[in-house]
Parts: C-alpha cells; structure tokens; sequence
C-alpha cells in the first residue's frame, strides 16, 4: 500500500491514542513491544530516544517501519526531519525548541506529516497558524520524560478544546488510566501516553485499558 498524504491525514484524524517510546535498548524486546501496543489499540507509535546515535535510530526505525505497516498504524520519528524522510516515517515531530515546522515541512516533503509542540495558550495559537498536522498540548503535569518542564495544567486543553476546530491535537503529560479522566472532562479527544505503558507489566493491557476511556 502507498501511504498517501490524503491516507495518512485519513488515519490521523481518527488517532486517539500515541505512544513515544525509545529504542528498549536496555530491554530488547522493540519488535514484540511495538507490535503488541498496536495490536491493542495504539493508532501512532513515535520513536523518541535522546540517547541514540543515528545509526541506532535508523536500526530502531526499521521495526518501526514494520510494525506500523503490519497495523497500519503511524509511525513518526523525534525531532529529526531529514533522519524521518530518510527512513520513510510518516511524520516528524518538533519541539518549540527545534526548528520551526515550515522548515521541518520542507524537510520531509508534502505527504508526510509534522507534529508540533506547545505548552501554552500562546502556543497553540500559534500551531494554528504553522504548517502543521497536528500538536500536543502538555505537560499537564510535570514528568520524568520533560526534565525541567513544568506541568501546564488544564487551562491550555480547555482553550485548545475552543480554538483547534478540526485540527488533530494531543495531550502529554503523565498520561495514564488515573490521570486521563479529568483531561478527557476538558474536551480533549487523543492522549500521548510513554511510561503507563512503557513501563507497565503488560503494555497490551494498559492500552486497552485506555481504549475504554477513549471510546472508540
């Protein structure tokens, strides 16, 4: 199947749950992992390790690549545009610290997508303006995974939920079975959850644990 700008626009508009992880270096079970979060319900896995090198994200981006095929799912690389159209992501993601997602755009060309970062109201003002196909909002509460970042709270998902019309957006932040309720109460729709399920006994449970809350 080609993956097309209209297909994978398609697929994100109806994602409701996003999983970062890294490469599970120190667990080595990438391929079993990824494939088991898919199979549960996860519409968008995003490859996201500060510590690797680029030939160890190209080899992590291989499972990616297929795993994402297998489910037809999602698969956005961290922060690199040039590395993401390298290894035939389907998007990037950039942080407000990154370069901006006009340049991340003409980076990874037209049929792939670009995610961006905000963590105010200000912010998401602005990602309504960039040439972006969806942002996140968050954190909302301070994490392990945003070192030095402060928690948002739920102010900026409220005005997100008011301002982003059909624009696709995401919540960070600690995201989990006890934390999403009182954001998904804001008028949020679509999580970005990492430790609750990276870190969780059985990933393929957590999901599904979320998908409940979701919805469909």
């Amino acid at each position: 199947m080609t993956r097309t700008r209209s297909w994978r626009r398609a697929r994100l508009d109806g994602a409701r749950l996003y999983v970062c992880c890294d490469r599970r270096a120190d667990r080595g079970d990438l391929a079993p992992f990824i494939d088991a979060i898919l199979n549960a319900g996860v519409d968008l896995v995003q490859l996201r390790d500060k510590t690797a090198d680029p030939d160890e994200l190209r080899g992590a981006a291989t499972t990616f690549r297929a795993m994402a095929d297998r489910h037809d799912a999602l698969f956005v690389l961290n922060d690199d545009p040039a590395l993401a159209a390298e290894v035939d992501a389907d998007g990037v993601h950039v942080g407000q610290d990154d370069d901006p997602p006009e340049a991340a755009r003409a980076a990874v060309g037209p049929d792939r997508l670009v995610g961006r970062s905000t963590h105010d109201v200000d912010q998401v003002d602005r990602a309504l303006t960039e040439d972006c196909d969806y942002f996140a909002v968050g954190p909302v509460h301070a994490t392990p995974t945003k070192q030095g970042r402060p928690g948002v709270g739920l102010g900026p998902l409220r005005h997100a939920a008011d301002v982003a019309g059909d624009r696709p957006w995401f919540v960070t932040g600690a995201m989990s079975a006890a934390t999403a309720p009182e954001v998904l109460a804001t008028g949020a729709t679509r999580l970005v959850v990492v430790r609750a399920v990276t870190d969780a006994p059985d990933p393929a449970a957590a999901v599904a644990g979320l998908r409940r809350l979701l919805g469909p």
